[in-house]
């Protein structure tokens, strides 16, 4: 995609030189006619043709004339009528045949519309739910005439006053009639049978069963009768349903659903709910002190956004690591991953025209717009990897591509301490145990803090040991030297009694090549076999993984396993740079045999 000049924005629109000085301005339209939100934007390559098109899920202005928008570059490819206003949009694979194109799943009312080519593929409906008996009743009765509209009106609203399961659309609209009008109302919906039916509120994927890129990933949905659903993406099936105690506005997921998953869901109660793999319910929740505006995970920790104009860091267990005040409302948040400098941020749409993007609460850069920016997307688009895709509150389309020799590098951010410090606690009433404990400390207080410091110093010398110990026989898969900072990960595949072993080395300095290393597996040979134990790495460019695969014969006919030792050395030392231990999993072939 070619690079506009700035000059397309007017000389009120001109940004901060910060800015200027890692974006590049490539198209700017306040007249596009989107009207969107983030959950609703996404990218991918819709044709496997390498060409990253936008999928817009348009409310249209006002709410009104939802459409299905397909951009490629500037220009609106394709647009389709959506029967509801959308409420989610996202890609993902459902299948291994090639060639490996994406589908598109787009959610608007109860229903799931897949897409794949631009071609409607499937439409997947929420299952219906159960009606009120009371109301079933009340129909049945209008059904033989033994209750009049009138009454019926009056029993309708006192079960929608108290029940707890809520009326059906059907009663719903009979309520909000005229008297007039409700007795050829319920002559022509006397006959039709109730029905219940929820819709969805957000949706995210999740990996079935690989953390790869291109792996099959499932649905997940957030539904208005406060329920998580996870969708098969083959047969369209309900794979797992879990129930949350209120409705889903924002969903967050990581892991795979054949291993191990975990989903966080932003509620209208102002609580995220921590959910994992084998548990229906809750198993941690976060209360906020106001509503959540925003959810994004990065990494391990969940930023959230809320309506105190503040950004929040929690960990999934619940534990609060930091806040951020935002000089504004916070109106939209999305991630930001870029993955050729292995950084994940989160971006913030402000009110006052701004978009910030915060790794952690460090301030990395300040965007300014034109407009209010109502929706956030970053990646590739085109053919152009770091591209970032934003919405404004008039309909106007914003595109900037990141320059490739931009880092971002740490501001000033947040000094001192958060205001959640400055604020006062609700210290409860003094209990005769606090005060017994109180008595023992001031008679033996000198003792107890003598022990203290020396199981304290004790716990330095050990840790300090440890350390040490680490960095003589380099036993960390991570590097310490600043000279050849590196990375060492590997992954066994396969079931036995040949496996294959993966060695994904990196080299993290951001302009230094690292030149003439070997890696060295030591092992019991009774146990394995390997046809290279030992072999040169080539040239490691930074930020750039490079897989290194070998083969492992297990020997064993009695299923045992061992670790096998990886060392990464430099030509000419005995000391290794980098060493990892891989537990090698029992040979199931042999086993069964």
């Amino acid at each position: 995609m070619a690079a506009k000049s700035s000059s397309d924005f007017d000389s009120g629109r001109a940004e901060s030189n910060e800015a200027n000085s890692k974006w590049l301005d490539a198209h700017y339209d306040p007249m596009a006619n989107i009207h969107t939100f983030s959950s609703c934007l996404a990218l991918a390559d819709l044709h496997g043709d390498g060409e990253y098109k936008l999928v817009v899920g348009d409310l249209g202005p006002g709410g009104q004339n939802p459409y299905l928008k397909v951009l490629k570059g500037a220009t609106v490819l394709t647009e389709s009528p959506l029967p509801s206003l959308p409420a989610a949009a996202a890609t993902f694979l459902m299948e291994q045949h090639e060639p490996r194109t994406p589908a598109l799943a787009l959610a608007s009312g109860p229903c799931v519309y897949v897409y794949k080519n631009l071609r409607p593929y499937f439409k997947f409906n929420l299952p219906q739910l159960p009606p009120n008996p009371l109301e079933q009743d009340l129909w049945d009765q209008a059904k033989e005439d033994r209750i009049d509209p009138l009454t019926l009106k009056e029993m309708l609203e006192s079960i929608r006053e108290k029940a707890e399961i809520p009326l059906s659309v059907q009663s719903l609209r009979f309520l909000q009639l005229e008297l007039s009008e409700m007795e050829s109302f319920v002559n022509q919906n006397k006959s039709k049978t109730i029905k219940r039916q929820t819709v969805i509120t957000t949706m995210t994927t999740l990996k079935k069963n690989l953390a790869d890129e291109d792996a099959i990933s499932c649905l997940v949905l957030g539904t208005e009768n406060k329920g998580l659903l996870i969708i098969d993406p083959e047969a369209f099936t309900i794979l797992a349903e879990m129930d949350i105690p209120s409705v889903p506005v924002f969903l967050e997921a990581s892991g795979q659903f054949d291993v191990e998953f975990q989903l966080a869901a932003a509620c209208r109660n102002g609580t995220i709910y921590i959910l994992k793999r084998d548990s229906k319910h809750p198993k941690y929740s976060i209360e906020l002190s106001a509503q959540p505006v925003g959810l994004v995970q990065v990494h391990k920790i969940l930023v959230i956004g809320s309506t105190q104009d503040s950004l929040h860091g929690f960990t999934h267990k619940g534990k609060k690591l930091w806040t951020v005040q935002m000089p504004a409302a916070i109106l939209t948040m999305n991630l930001l991953e870029h993955r050729s400098r292995s950084l994940q941020a989160v971006m913030v749409g402000l009110a006052n025209t701004e978009v910030r993007i915060y790794r952690d609460k460090v301030l990395l850069n300040v965007i300014r717009t034109p407009d209010t920016v109502t929706s956030l997307c970053f990646g590739r688009y085109g053919r152009e990897d770091n591209t970032l895709i934003m919405t404004t509150r008039g309909g106007g389309l914003i595109i900037k591509i990141l320059k490739r020799t931009a880092v971002f590098v740490e501001g000033t951010g947040e000094v001192g301490s958060p205001p959640a410090q400055a604020m006062k606690l609700n210290v409860p009433r003094k209990t005769r145990l606090y005060v017994d404990q109180t008595l023992r400390e001031r008679e033996a207080g000198t003792g107890m803090h003598q022990i203290f410091q020396t199981d304290l110093y004790l716990l330095h010398l050990r840790a300090a040991r440890a350390y040490v110990q680490a960095l003589e026989s380099s036993l960390s898969p991570m590097s310490v030297t600043a000279r050849e900072p590196l990375k060492l990960h590997a992954v066994v595949q396969g079931l036995g009694p040949t496996f294959k072993l993966t060695l994904h080395l990196q080299n993290t300095s951001t302009a230094r090549p690292v030149l003439g290393l070997l890696v060295c597996f030591l092992y019991d040979e009774a146990l394995y076999a390997l046809p290279r134990a030992f072999f040169k790495v080539p040239l490691l460019v930074p930020g750039l993984n490079y897989p290194l695969e070998t083969f492992v014969q297990s020997l064993s006919s009695k299923g045992t396993s061992d670790i096998i030792r990886v060392l990464v050395l430099r030509e000419g030392q005995g000391v290794p740079q980098l060493s990892a231990h891989i537990s090698m999993p029992v040979s199931e072939g042999l086993m069964a045999a």
